[in-house]
């Protein structure tokens, strides 16, 4: 019995074996099931039509169901032929036998598809601006998919699962852009797709080895990793769109780099973008701007007209909270040598918080401090700022080029004008001896304090037209204390103190006093009147040259002192200059009207001490860039000169005369009746002058004369005045 039973059990075994591998690898042939597939697929959308011929009855070992598969259906949507490969449909077992049959899932094998295939079947898809991508976008590519649907317990689609690849796809992303042998494959199901490996191109860029993840349920959200290698030059110009928010983009030559990306993007219900996030990091290792047009170098007279970076480390980050650069690596100017630099940048919304660090070698100049870097000479400059919508505090400024250093802390701006600092510490040398060794503080005063101060350049940077709005924040009392000053011409003034005080950024009271040494000093007042607002400054000096070496129309004046007054109402001022007692060596106008004049005698002059003057007063008046020398009156016993004009800062103009040979006109003056009507004795001047015109740009002054003129009543009236009331 044992043995029967034994045996009966091996039957059953192998026939159900042999039915197993039967229902695996044959099948059973039926048509019975034709109508139940195409009634379920038609219920997924209606616009399919699906003609299946011989459906074979099957089991999947893998699922441990039964199927049923039909090969090569004619699967028609939309007047379009879709090639399948097979259509499997997993039954449920029990459904069967109670004959009442329901598909669990249908699974969906198509051929490749060509994107004019995908196109026409686009057009029932959803959203409409997905369809209008596909057709207007889309040039090139294929589609090999497979797709399983799953069905509810009321044969209703439940969820699907599609997978596949996509080759050779080309694409428009922008005007004159293109993706192309772009590559991937993709998993995706009602709340996910993900595509892996992708592999493309477009113009310079390359991708490698990417991923990108899209949850679609509740809210949208992508989230993409992926490699790119750069390698921008001119040929691809089109894309510098790309960078149209970049102020310098357009002057990128070229461009290498190799970067790893990673980026984020949640969006709402309605496709707006709730947040984002992009981080890079990866190797610039080349890169040039040429700026076509050179930008202004303020800290020497060079011209910078390109600047390179090569093997840099570069990490980005960009969301829709902040944003942060990171670059260090290696620099170089106009193709110059190539020196280590360091960029940390962040912004956060209206905050930008920037710190740079660079070594630097070219040329440094510095007038305020007649301070001087030589080209190739290496430096350190660091920079650290903080920016809030039009305020700028700039934490930390610091420049050291061996013994040399310059030190900035906390110095604050807002809507560019100048609120407030906190200490500057200048120390630096010239020609191996220390030219400034003084620190400027600012508290309730401002204080300026220390051993040395190079002013050589003073006059010069005074003579400038500056941006005055600039200081119009500052409303303080100055003090300063300092030991020596070098002066202009080698110069010197020691002890100068000077207790003051600003109000909106200028000066309204001056009590100033140094000393020059041998008994020669310098004062300085201003004082204001509350009730006109005008200031009055005073300036005297007992040596004139450190203060007028900066204008040509004083070249070669020695000797003498100097009587300044000024009456300041506003932009307006009248002013006076008067020197006493001085020589002209070798001045350069004089000498050109003496010799256009054929005067030798008195060219000759121009040599030795000079040629001497008793007085030169000058009467100015001053509007905004325009100087009015309303009169300019020089005498002395060889040479006396009166003259008027004008200056602004395109053109200088001055007609005057010249009365030379003094001698000559007393000999004149004693002749009997004659000499007495035409010419004073007490004047002793003369019937004879020469008149002169001085008349262009800077620099570039043309002169013309008239050497015989009988001697105006005006200028022999002056003389007069002059004489009568003697300093």
């Amino acid at each position: 019995m044992k043995k029967i039973i034994s045996t009966l059990i091996i039957i059953i075994f192998i026939c159900l074996s042999f039915l197993v591998i039967f229902l695996t690898t044959i099948g059973i042939e039926t048509n019975k099931f034709n109508n139940l597939i195409s009634d379920k697929i038609n219920q997924s959308n209606s616009e399919i039509n699906l003609e299946l011929t011989t459906i074979k009855f099957k089991l999947d070992l893998k699922e441990i169901s039964l199927f049923l598969e039909t090969i090569n259906p004619k699967i028609n949507y939309q007047d379009t032929i879709i090639p399948a490969k097979n259509i499997k449909a997993y039954i449920d077992f029990m459904s069967l036998l109670k004959s009442k049959p329901k598909i669990k899932k249908i699974n969906l094998v198509l051929h490749d598809l060509d994107v004019s295939q995908i196109k026409k079947i686009s057009v029932a898809l959803k959203p409409s601006n997905f369809t209008r991508f596909m057709n207007n976008n889309i040039k090139k590519g294929k589609l090999n998919t497979e797709l399983e649907i799953y069905l509810d317990s009321d044969n209703l689609l439940d969820n699907f699962i599609a997978k596949g690849s996509v080759s050779n796809l080309e694409t428009n992303i922008l005007k004159n852009i293109e993706l192309k042998k772009t590559n991937f494959n993709f998993f995706a199901d009602k709340t996910d797709i993900l595509i892996k490996n992708i592999f493309s191109e477009t113009g310079p860029i390359k991708i490698i080895d990417g991923d990108l993840n899209i949850k679609i349920s509740p809210e949208i959200s992508l989230k993409s990793n992926f490699e790119t290698k750069i390698t921008y030059n001119n040929r691809f110009i089109n894309y510098i769109n790309l960078l149209k928010n970049f102020k310098y983009g357009k002057n990128i030559e070229n461009f290498e780099a190799s970067l790893n990306n990673t980026f984020t993007i949640d969006f709402d219900k309605t496709y707006k973008v709730k947040k984002y996030n992009y981080s890079s990091s990866g190797k610039i290792l080349n890169a040039n701007l040429d700026l076509k047009g050179a930008i202004n170098n303020y800290l020497s007279n060079e011209e910078i007209n390109q600047i390179s970076i090569t093997n840099s480390e570069i990490k980005t980050n960009f969301s829709s909270q902040k944003n942060t650069t990171n670059i260090s690596g290696n620099y170089a100017l106009n193709k110059g040598k190539k020196f280590s630099f360091n960029i940390e940048n962040k912004i956060d919304k209206d905050l930008l918080k920037l710190k740079f660090n660079a070594d630097y070698d070219n040329l440094i100049l510095l007038d305020f401090i007649n301070y001087k870097k030589p080209k190739n000479i290496l430096s350190n400059i660091n920079l650290n700022l903080v920016k809030h919508k039009d305020s700028i505090k700039i934490n930390d400024v610091k420049f050291v080029e061996g013994k040399n250093l310059i030190t900035i802390e906390d110095i604050k701006f807002n809507n560019g004008k100048f609120l407030s600092f906190k200490k500057i510490l200048i120390k630096t040398s010239k020609d191996g001896k220390k030219n400034n060794d003084f620190y400027l503080l600012y508290g309730k005063k401002i204080l300026i304090k220390g051993n040395q101060f190079d002013a050589s350049n003073l006059p010069k940077i005074l003579n400038k037209q500056t941006e005055k709005k600039a200081f119009l924040k500052i409303d303080k009392n100055i003090e300063i204390n300092l030991a020596n000053i070098i002066v202009p011409l080698s110069e010197k003034l020691i002890n100068f103190k000077l207790m003051g005080k600003i109000e909106k950024g200028k000066f309204t009271k001056i009590n100033a006093k140094g000393d020059f040494g041998e008994n020669n000093f310098l004062d300085i007042s201003m004082k204001k009147d509350p009730k006109n607002q005008k200031k009055y400054l005073e300036i005297y000096s007992d040596l004139t040259k450190p203060l007028l070496a900066e204008y040509s129309f004083f070249k070669g004046l020695t000797g003498g002192k100097l009587l300044f007054s000024s009456i300041i109402d506003g932009e307006n001022s009248n002013s006076k200059l008067i020197i006493e007692n001085f020589n002209l060596i070798n001045a350069p106008g004089m000498v050109k009207l003496l010799s256009l004049a054929d005067l030798s005698g008195l060219a000759d002059l121009a040599e030795g001490q000079g040629l001497s003057f008793d007085i030169l007063e000058i009467n100015m008046e001053k509007n905004n860039e325009i100087l009015k020398l309303n009169e300019i009156l020089a005498l002395g016993p060889s040479i006396s000169v009166i003259m008027e004009g004008y200056q602004n800062p395109t053109v200088t103009s001055l007609r005057g005369t010249l009365v030379p040979a003094k001698t000559l006109n007393k000999l004149i003056s004693k002749i009997p009746v004659l000499g007495n009507i035409i010419i004073p004795k007490e004047v002793g001047e003369g019937l004879f002058g020469i008149s002169f015109k001085i008349k262009g740009p800077p620099g570039k002054t043309k002169t013309s004369i008239n050497p015989i003129r009988t001697i105006t009543p005006r200028f022999i009236q002056k003389i007069i005045d002059r004489n009568k009331n003697p300093k």
